[in-house]
């Protein structure tokens, strides 16, 4: 049998589906972060994040059953959100 052509390091389709999942959360987070008001509350925020995703920038763990339920959910139709619960600014200002 021959040997592969594509790289070893070449994503599966669920693990590019997935990674594509977490681009758009990183980016849907750093929307809601443009959105908070106070200068040093932002700055913190941004950093956190940025941090956050680094920190599991090498996450390889596949996903949970519920997680797959939910994936299930949004394909169906019956849920548009990824399980991520809207936050508005003044949320983000208050709590902080």
């Amino acid at each position: 049998m021959a040997a592969s052509r594509l790289p070893p390091t070449t994503l599966t389709l669920k693990q590019f589906m997935r990674r594509q999942q977490v681009l758009l959360l990183y980016r849907r987070i750093l929307q809601a972060i443009r959105q908070v008001p106070n200068d040093s509350d932002r700055r913190y925020l941004k950093d956190w994040a940025r941090e956050e995703f680094r920190r599991n920038k090498s996450a390889t763990e596949e996903a949970s059953p519920t997680t797959e339920a939910q994936d299930l959910r949004e394909a169906n139709g019956s849920v548009t959100t990824t399980g991520v619960r809207g936050i508005s600014a003044r949320e983000l200002s208050s709590d902080l």
